[in-house]
């Protein structure tokens, strides 16, 4: 088959992997019939013609009886939604938030949407605020209980450019109806790198659904940037309402220094919770500190969390009197980009003032290092909305625990998890939404599209209680039918791999085994294996569904997923081994997984390919570099690839010293580094071995990347060719660090594919 012939059959193929749909969210309202609920789905299909998601919402009726716990009926069909960033019903499910981003300075268009019709559109001005933020962390809309109020974060509008004429200076400013003057640059914004570019201040606004006025919050720093802001329950006497969000400070930079470091997949970025006073509210001087500056009457936004380095996802009890959140102060001390997290709680006081102190309690600790298999503590990406139980005291969790995705119950009053989820299964979960004492969830695995259950106790003869989850018949499952026929003929296991050679200095969690996840063909032991490495290195591949693992799947080979030490999900001790180890401990956690599926005659040792993103392109380039007669080709996806090269041009620098140096490399992290600080990082970098490169190496570089600059990847490639080296480059002008434009995407991984097909073959 000529190359043309193995593209056009290829693509193909991934057509069917990237047409199915993706869940992206859930709510579910309770209706007066305590028997009936109704769900509401936001799910996101890629259009790769119009190199962009399609958005739909679809809607199910959830009716419960004695005899059967659930019924689910669908509306006939999606109700697509064009132009939408993002889609909120109201906590009764009433009205609906619509947004639509302005793009190019044009107005942000917001729109309370009533059962039937629009009831209100607001154009915003750029003068008023910019885009809302509708990402995973910065992320926060909310509305109050009452309805008539929605918070958002925004970008606040840009600062004023200076502006020049044909005479010099204008003191009045620049017109875009004037053409003989323009617009100057002024000083320098600090964006908040990979993901944000031009975005820099996320700013806290209220919407009055009356008045459709928006207001800005008051008495907040600029220093700080604001996310996921909730309403504070209203007093008793319904006096005040308040505002909590999650503030992160500027002074990011080595030696505590203003720098606004990278903070996508950094949760090692200090950040605290805030109160301020919604800005349509009178402020209450003999009630809280008014500010230095006497022009400003509003209140100044009172830290509630000052003796801890992190807190974020704040959620309110259902009744008001609880106030908790995830914290990664782990990740803060260490300096590890990720760490295990610990669930908290504040007792919230029913007459609360802002200048009141409040006491912070563990509700779940770190686990250093989990017992038998057990509990190995929170890692926690993200929190749905609305995650209580009827109970008013069960929170609901969806975190990695070792290689798998679990959801967790957590009492918050005794401090108790369970884990909800099948105990056995291999399979990985994910909470949707709730239903009173229900749960609306997703459950995948590598050869399984994701599918809906609900999830639903029932009590035993001991009086003891059990998850019971059923299947739900849904429209997406005709969507699908083919992915499931193409990936009938494999199977997977998720792996233990004893650790090999642990040294002395090794804590207990470190020596723990580690863990992959093997997908396999019929015949495996005759096929070709990919080695499919995770980035982070503190980021986990979980046993749920990929489009682009699944389609490799498809093509005929073996698919290995290492989870090697240094992964979330396997306790902070082995998550803590690898920083100051990284290039080594990494590596060879990577090669004693490949010579465990070799030894136990699993795979053919002749026919191993390698591809990795990030600190996974660190692994792929590393291990054709140490260990070369091992791989028949590889592919890189915006490696990290020199160190040394990447501490002046990365939005992470202290990255590098961490990964490098572990923790001890934050005392004398800096933007100019020692000569023996860039030897170390040389060192440790896979250009330290190309000399000994033998495999093909496709390159897939992003050229909008901030987190790993294409600069990196190219010295790699160009370095290689040097040597006669087999190496292809592809770059993606538009692209950051993922990748993830549709059309970017499916290219990126159609080449992979016939890549990998032309030299295993």
């Amino acid at each position: 088959m000529d190359a043309s012939e193995e593209y056009a059959l290829q693509s193909k193929l991934l057509l069917e992997f990237t047409n199915v749909p993706s869940i992206d969210s859930a709510w579910v309202f309770k209706s007066k019939n305590e028997d009936r609920s109704t769900a509401m789905y936001s799910i996101s299909q890629t259009n790769l013609l119009a190199n962009n998601k399609r958005k739909y919402v679809l809607f199910s009726h959830i009716m419960r009886n004695d005899t059967n716990p659930m019924n689910f009926q669908w509306s006939p069909f999606p109700i697509q939604m064009d132009g939408v960033s993002i889609v909120v019903p109201s906590p009764s499910g009433s009205k609906l938030f619509v947004v639509r981003n302005g793009e190019n300075g044009s107005p942000t268009k917001l729109e309370i949407v009533g059962q039937s019709h629009v009831d209100k559109e607001i154009h915003v001005a750029q003068s008023v605020h910019g885009p809302l933020y509708t990402d995973e962390w910065f992320h926060g809309i909310s509305w109050n209980q009452e309805e008539n109020f929605i918070a958002f974060i925004a970008e606040e509008s840009p600062a004023l450019k200076p502006a020049f004429d044909d005479n010099g200076y204008k003191r009045e400013g620049y017109s875009e109806k004037d053409s003989n003057n323009w617009k100057g640059q002024g000083d320098w914004e600090e964006d908040w790198g990979e993901t944000y570019s031009k975005k820099g201040r996320p700013s806290l606004f209220v919407l009055d659904i009356a008045s459709v006025e928006v207001r800005a919050a008051k008495g907040i720093s600029r220093s700080l940037s604001v996310g996921q802001v909730v309403w504070a329950p209203a007093s008793s006497c319904g006096r005040q309402k308040y505002l909590v969000f999650v503030g992160w400070l500027e002074h990011n930079g080595f030696q505590n220094t203003p720098r606004k470091l990278g903070i996508k997949y950094c949760s090692n970025r200090p950040c605290s919770l805030y109160a301020t006073l919604c800005p349509f509210e009178e402020s209450d001087v003999d009630n809280a500190p008014v500010s230095d500056d006497k022009s400003e009457s509003a209140l100044v936004a009172s830290n509630l969390t000052p003796s801890i380095s992190s807190a974020f996802f704040p959620q309110f009890s259902k009744d008001g009197k609880l106030l908790v959140f995830l914290s990664a102060n782990r990740a803060v001390n260490t300096g590890a980009h990720n760490a295990t997290n610990s669930l908290q709680k504040i007792n919230w006081p029913s007459e609360w003032k802002i200048d009141q102190h409040l006491e912070i309690t563990d509700v779940v600790s770190i686990v250093m290092c989990p017992q038998d298999s057990g509990f190995p503590g929170l890692y926690c990406s993200s929190m749905i909305p609305d995650p209580w139980l009827s109970d008013q005291r069960t929170l609901i969790l969806t975190s990695a625990w070792r290689s798998t995705e679990v959801i967790l119950s957590v009492d918050v009053l005794s401090g108790n998890v369970t884990r909800i989820s099948p105990e056995n299964s291999v399979y990985s979960w994910s909470a949707l939404a709730i239903d009173g004492r229900n749960v609306l969830a997703v459950s995948s695995s590598p050869i399984d599209p994701p599918q809906i259950k609900y999830g639903h106790q029932v009590s035993s003869k001991d009086q003891t209680c059990t998850w019971v989850w059923d299947e739900v018949n849904n429209p997406l499952m005709t969507a699908n039918k083919k992915v499931k026929a193409l990936l009938s003929y494999h199977e997977f296991s998720i792996l233990k791999i004893p650790v090999s050679n642990p040294t002395d200095d090794l804590s207990d969690g470190g020596r723990l085994p580690f863990e992959a996840i093997f997908v396999s063909c019929n015949d495996s032991s005759q096929k070709p294996t990919i080695l499919v490495l995770h980035g982070g290195p503190h980021s986990v591949s979980v046993s749920s569904y990929s489009k682009t693992s699944a389609f490799l799947a498809s093509l005929g080979f073996n698919v290995l997923i290492v989870n090697y030490r240094g992964t979330p999900g396997f306790g902070e001790e082995a998550l803590q081994s690898l920083p100051g180890k990284v290039g080594s401990q990494d590596v060879q956690d990577c090669l004693t997984a490949l010579d465990y599926v070799i030894k136990e005659g699993l795979i053919d040792a002749s026919k191993v390919a390698v591809v990795g993103i990030s600190h996974g392109g660190f692994l792929t380039t590393h291990l054709i570099g140490q260990a070369p007669d091992r791989f028949m080709v590889a592919a890189a996806r915006n490696p990290v690839c020199n160190l040394s090269l990447m501490l002046g041009t990365t939005d992470i620098p202290d990255w590098c010293y961490s990964v490098a140096c572990g923790t001890q490399g934050r005392q004398y992290a800096s933007e100019s580094p020692s000569l023996d600080d860039l030897r170390l990082f040389y060192q440790k970098s896979p250009i330290a071995h190309i000399s000994k490169v033998k495999a093909p190496l496709l390159m897939l570089l992003g050229g909008a990347d901030l987190r790993v600059p294409a600069s990196n990847g190219l010295q790699y490639a160009r370095a290689l060719r040097e040597r006669g080296g087999d190496v292809r480059i592809m770059m993606f002008p538009e692209d950051i660090h993922e990748i993830n434009i549709p059309q970017s995407d499916f290219e990126s991984f159609l080449n992979i594919g016939v890549w990998f097909k032309k030299h295993l073959s």
